[in-house]
């Protein structure tokens, strides 16, 4: 099946090759007509280019003058000229796919051609490495090329700021790795204004050494988290002013909705024994977290039936089985809460703040291309995963490189005895050579036996890219011994010195073989480029990790039957066999490992997508007044749900719970007669308490003032998305951390996470709309202090906005000569006024 496999994909390549070779014969027709350009008429095709563009040609129609154009610019600027095999390399670039191009070949040099052509829409095209090193030297390098036909060039690198992050984001061409990509994604979507995001969305994507990054590093996805915010001590405070309060006074409990909230004599009792004039003020936004939840761990969480105190840890139980789930916590601080009502130890946790696989950020390009000298065996990966073809380019030159059959040995002693043997006598013939292995641990001791026989080598730290870089390039010089990691230098050329063709070219030794193919052929990789001499050979050892879990005890009867000794090698076309098969069975494995998670985090992406777009919604919309009314209406059916349900007679409805829970929330009591809504419809219910949340928002708006409203609402509906949004991530994971004790249930794990994930979501969006509201109803104008101020905030410039009085979450213009309590102190301190000269003036600490 697998051959069957090989065999299609290599026809499939042909054939596209065969159709890519028809338009390289119309680009090299160009050659002569575009040579005669001056520099000026070069550089003018740029335009001309985005003019047809811009009339309605395509990419592919003006991708033959295009090529041409690159290629000679390429000749005049770095004295390099496409080859037609590179054309081809830009060709599948160009199309969305994957170039397998071997080492050598012109990776760097093929990317110029496809990014070219996509940066002329001018809609940004980014160009993905595996290390910063590799970036700058590429922007630099071929940033000159970039520059002399008329595009911009940017550069992401990791301590770079803000501000030069936008900047290299609005080049047309922007150099940067995988992880600065993803987490200024992530980072993007946590902002608080459009000014302060920096990427402008995500056009084309050229990923080079495709499979490193996309399969390889994407195992592990990219998490910003931090500690949690809240304080540990503050729970157990008010886990003892819970205790003092009393149900039916001081706080409600609807068990329908599993809800509890405090009431104004609650709050006002709240506020006695915390000392602050009021708890929703916006410098006391988090007590009232704490306040619902210790309410919550107080009045609805039972030990015993939704969790057990066991060795000081609290465990919640599974309410369908009753089972202990150990590992599990409550989210949204509730279980930190409950801890503290039972007085054990608080355990602090770190907080996902924003999560991505690279799986799920690369597929969000709107066209993505990759180029490796390795993929074809992961083929069925990239195209499953992300519907990307892989096509094989023809070399440049035949390829001569000897790649000799595997030697095996019993033991991993005789094993570097061998290879260090074979070291000694290429350093003798003066022939460079160049050893991979597979742990730093495994490179020192190789390094010590050739210390031991007095040979000169450099060994390579994958820590320090530019030093890895600056040494495997010189790596093909006469007598240059390098012992380095299986993927140490990648992306370096490694050029032959004088002489060295002659002797035989760069010899490879391998010191074991990897879980995957594709690792051992990129080491095979680094020698033959350009039509280059070259051989490669591994040498194993029954003891070698991989050989030893998959392999063994097929090799080791066969030695013993053939009776070998320690020091004797053994090669066999059944032993290369069997580990080509072992190699296969993982690859296998690893696959459906990444591909298992991946079906996990598709869950997460749906919805990640949604809050994502309802967050920029947030920031571009003018006004979200409409939106907010929406949310009203929402938290009004959801109420009239709970207590008026359809299934139950209208005499049967609980109007005065329904009213109690909505005066929780943003209508007070006595707001909406009783009798007035008796024998009405649930629809009739909805839309008589809409109206008197809309007139109640109406006199809100008008105490505030419209424009400080709508910036009200901004806010506040960021910081709350934003913080019910961590808090989901939070509970996915631990969901996604027990999910799987499901499977002893004869449950799919699966099917078990979308159905919960989908509730949770649902849950998350409620809550979010509840607590929208009844922040937006409870805010209060802090009050204005009249002070003398300095004369610069007291007459402010004219157009100026003037100094403001701060209220929660916003901003309201106030009259000269006033300081809100917020504001930086006029005294110049740095402080807060309310914690400086405000403190003084209220006669204490604010």
């Amino acid at each position: 099946m697998l051959k069957m496999l090989s065999n299609w994909v290599n026809r499939f390549s042909e054939r596209e090759v065969r159709r890519y070779r028809a338009v390289v014969a119309k680009i090299n027709q160009l050659e002569p007509a575009v040579e005669k350009l001056t520099d000026h008429a070069l550089k003018a095709k740029t335009d001309e280019f985005r003019d047809r563009l811009s009339q309605g040609e395509t990419l592919d129609q003006i991708l033959p003058e295009a090529f041409a154009v690159v290629r000679e610019a390429s000749k005049r600027v770095l004295g390099m000229r496409h080859f037609d095999v590179q054309l081809i390399g830009g060709m599948v670039l160009n199309d969305g796919r994957i170039a397998e191009m071997k080492t050598g070949e012109g990776k760097t040099l093929v990317a110029t051609l496809a990014a070219y052509l996509n940066a002329l829409p001018g809609q940004g095209v980014h160009v993905v490495t595996v290390n910063d090193y590799l970036a700058r030297r590429d922007a630099k390098w071929m940033g000159q090329l970039y520059e002399f036909l008329g595009l911009k060039v940017g550069l992401i690198q990791h301590d770079m700021e803000a501000p030069e992050r936008k900047a290299a984001y609005a080049a047309d061409i922007t150099y940067g790795t995988n992880n600065e990509f993803g987490f200024d994604y992530l980072r993007d979507n946590m902002v608080l204004t459009l000014d302060d995001m920096v990427q402008r969305g995500l056009h084309y994507a050229i990923v080079d050494e495709v499979d490193s990054i996309l399969i390889d590093e994407a195992r592990t996805p990219l998490i910003i988290s931090g500690q949690g915010e809240r304080s540990t001590e503050l729970y157990y405070t008010f886990a003892r002013i819970v205790r003092n309060l009393k149900e039916g006074r001081d706080y409600t409990v609807d068990e329908k909705m599993k809800a509890v909230a405090p009431t104004e004599a609650g709050v006002a009792k709240v506020e006695r024994m915390l000392g602050v004039s009021n708890l929703y003020d916006d410098a006391h936004l988090d007590y009232a977290h704490y306040l619902n939840q210790a309410l919550r761990a107080q009045a609805l969480m039972k030990r015993d039936r939704d969790y057990v105190v066991k060795d000081g840890e609290v465990i919640i139980v599974d309410e369908f089985t009753g089972r202990l789930m150990f590992g599990r916590r409550y989210s949204d601080g509730l279980h930190q809460a409950i801890e503290a009502k039972e007085g054990v130890k608080i355990q602090e946790e770190t907080q996902t703040l924003a999560t991505i696989t690279f799986q799920n950020y690369f597929r969000m390009y709107q066209k993505l291309a990759g180029m490796t000298g390795t993929a074809i065996t992961e083929e069925e990966e990239f195209r499953k995963i992300y519907g990307l073809d892989v096509i094989v380019v023809p070399t440049n030159k035949p390829m001569i490189r000897k790649d000799y059959p595997d030697v095996v040995y019993k033991t991993e002693a005789a094993k570097f005895r061998a290879v260090v043997r074979e070291i000694e006598e290429l350093y003798r013939q003066r022939r460079p050579v160049l050893v991979g292995t597979v742990s730093i641990e495994k490179s020192e001791h190789l390094s010590q036996m050739l210390k031991e026989r007095g040979i000169p080598h450099n060994v390579l730290n994958a820590k320090y890219h530019e030093q890895e870089a600056e040494i495997i390039a010189q790596a093909g010089q006469p007598g240059a011994v390098t012992i380095a990691t299986n993927m140490a230098g990648r992306g370096t050329d490694i050029v032959l010195g004088p002489g060295v063709a002659e002797m035989g070219g760069l010899h490879i030794i391998g010191t074991e073989r990897h879980e995957s193919r594709r690792i051992d052929n990129q080491l095979r990789g680094r020698a033959g480029r350009q039509g280059d001499p070259g051989s490669s050979r591994f040498y194993l050892s029954l003891e070698d990790d991989f050989l030893r879990l998959f392999a063994a005890p097929t090799l080791s009867v066969l030695m013993d039957r053939l009776g070998v000794d320690e020091d004797d090698p053994i090669e066999s076309p059944a032993l290369t066999r069997a580990i080509e098969s072992a190699q296969k069975k993982v690859e296998a494995r690893n696959f459906d490992a990444r591909k298992h998670v991946l079906q996990y985090d598709d869950v997460m992406n749906l919805q990640r997508e949604v809050v994502y777009k309802q967050r920029r919604d947030i920031l571009t919309q003018p006004s979200l007044r409409d939106d907010v009314l929406h949310m009203l209406k929402g938290v009004i059916e959801d109420a009239v749900d709970a207590h008026c349900p359809p299934n139950l007679h209208r005499e049967e409805w609980d109007l005065e719970a329904l009213v109690k829970s909505l005066a929780e929330v943003f209508l007070p009591l006595d707001t909406v007669p009783l009798d007035e809504i008796q024998g009405m419809s649930r629809d009739e219910l909805v839309e008589t308490l809409l109206r008197y949340g809309e007139e109640l928002y109406a006199k809100k708006e008008e105490e505030i003032g419209p424009d400080n409203m709508r910036e009200l609402e901004r806010v506040i509906m960021l910081r709350v998305v934003d913080a019910k949004w961590v808090e989901h991530l939070d509970a996915m994971e631990a969901l996604r951390e027990g999910v799987g004790l499901r499977a002893y249930g004869q449950r799919d794990p699966l099917v078990e996470y979308k159905t919960e994930a989908y509730d949770m979501f649902q849950n998350m969006v409620g809550a979010i709309r509840e607590e929208v509201i009844r922040m937006l109803f409870h805010v209060q104008m802090a009050p204005a202090i009249n002070l003398p101020v300095p004369e610069a905030i007291a007459a402010p410039d004219p157009g100026s906005r003037g100094p403001f009085q701060v209220i929660a979450g916003g901003k309201a213009p106030k009259e000269p000569g006033t300081i809100g309590r917020n504001d930086p102190c006029w005294c110049g301190s740095g402080k807060k006024y309310k914690r400086c000269h405000g403190a003084e003036a209220e006669g204490g600490d604010a």
